[in-house]
């Protein structure tokens, strides 16, 4: 909104001091600072409305050092982060972009399903909370929704250097020192491979001569299994005091440094990747999420004062996926979103195995003392402050890998 009235003082009256909301690089300094501020400072009174309603954690008793401790620690803190994300978002970005409308309708759609099965859990004293094929549901609803918007949108394109793309386009516009294409495309990132684009109708070609013309399956298939996959990534690894949070705030500034290259001709060009018009204006965005992570630590941190709760691990989880679908970096996801794939497929091993030689050989037996991770290394008596901490060093050389992939090819 800011932008917008910022946009129409310079336009109209020349305001000085109003071109700085055209710069990305302001609007994302002022979108961390307000996440920041709202998640410190609001988040308190937040905190003391959850405890006057006594929205508690009930907690189960899993044998776990310090866990019964937690009970009654106020959850559905989600809100806070929501609200950190949001109202930055709305006073800072364009809201006329595709990419921030996009971003903006998963972040309301998966914290409204986050937050109904909080409700469930809290108000209606039912632990189970909301039914796991509502919320695949939900996630498959908002998924289509983002692959639609994503595939069927004029305003979603790339440009790619005319050396590099077959002449047989008649808009071409030069920017810089180098030709560019405009044109739709349903290309992505693929580490580690000299050319690394992958093209999605690349799937279908097999069916012969037209068959192109349903890539928008393919593709909304393979968004809504992305963004199912790491928001229940995120929804496990919220285990421990402060995991999912410090976690995906390593992930957010990596992807906001993806999305800044990527919107950037000049640094697009120079790395020799896609650029991705209007794509920039994400990095206004993804800095609030940055900010109200950061801001939710303050109260999240060991001993934990709040609890995230689904309200704040579904989003989280969604807003990641999506972010890196609309800059076409999805396919690195397994590698920055390593800690969250680990967690998954911890649990998806240890009931694997467990059902499997339950039925071989009569009793169950286990891969890890309990699944997810986390709870491996808490029953190995490691304190909860130590397993983050080494969570979060490993998320930051998956970071470091995950930017280095531009260039090792």
């Amino acid at each position: 909104m800011l932008y917008h009235l910022f946009t129409y003082l310079e336009a109209a009256y020349d305001l000085p001091g109003a071109g700085l909301f055209q710069y990305i690089s302001f609007r994302a300094a002022c979108s961390v600072i307000s996440s920041l501020l709202i998640s410190m400072f609001f988040g308190k009174f937040i905190i003391r409305w959850l405890q006057k309603k006594q929205v508690g954690e009930i907690v189960r008793n899993l044998g776990l050092e310090g866990q019964l401790q937690k009970q009654g620690t106020p959850t559905m803190g989600g809100i806070i982060i929501l609200a950190s994300i949001l109202i930055p978002s709305l006073l800072f970005n364009d809201l006329t972009n595709i990419y921030v409308q996009t971003m903006i309708i998963v972040t309301v759609w998966l914290g409204l399903i986050g937050f109904i099965d909080d409700y469930i859990k809290v108000f209606k004293k039912n632990k189970a909370g909301l039914a796991g094929k509502f919320k695949v549901v939900g996630q498959v609803g908002v998924g289509i929704i983002v692959g639609s918007m994503l595939y069927f949108s004029p305003e979603v394109t790339i440009k790619e250097k005319m050396s590099d793309h077959p002449a047989t386009y008649s808009e071409v516009q030069r920017e810089g020192t180098a030709d560019w294409v405009e044109t739709k495309s349903t290309k992505t990132t693929i580490p580690f491979v000299k050319n690394n684009e992958f093209d999605y109708a690349w799937l279908i070609d097999w069916a012969g001569e037209g068959a192109r013309k349903y890539t928008w399956v393919v593709f909304i298939l393979m968004v809504i299994i992305i963004v199912t996959a790491v928001s229940n990534g995120a929804n496990i690894t919220d285990g421990i005091d402060g995991l999912a949070t410090g976690t995906s705030a390593i992930i957010g500034t990596t992807l906001a440094i993806l999305a800044y290259v990527s919107g950037n001709y000049i640094f697009a060009d120079y790395l020799n990747i896609m650029f991705i018009p209007e794509s920039g204006e994400l990095v206004v965005y993804i800095a609030a999420f940055v900010g109200a992570c950061i801001g939710f630590l303050w109260y999240n941190a060991f001993p934990a004062q709040v609890f995230m709760g689904d309200t704040g691990s579904l989003a989280l989880g969604g807003i990641i996926a999506t972010f890196a679908i609309a800059i076409r970096k999805e396919l690195l996801i397994p590698i920055l979103c390593g800690i969250f794939l680990i967690e998954n497929l911890s649990v998806v091993i240890q009931v694997s195995w467990f059902k499997y030689t339950r039925k071989r050989f009569g009793e169950g037996r286990r891969v890890f003392l309990m699944a997810p991770l986390h709870h491996h290394y808490q029953k190995k008596n490691l304190p909860e402050s130590k397993i983050t901490a080494r969570f979060w060093i490993v998320g930051i050389l998956l970071a470091v890998v995950t930017i280095v992939t531009l260039k090792v090819r």
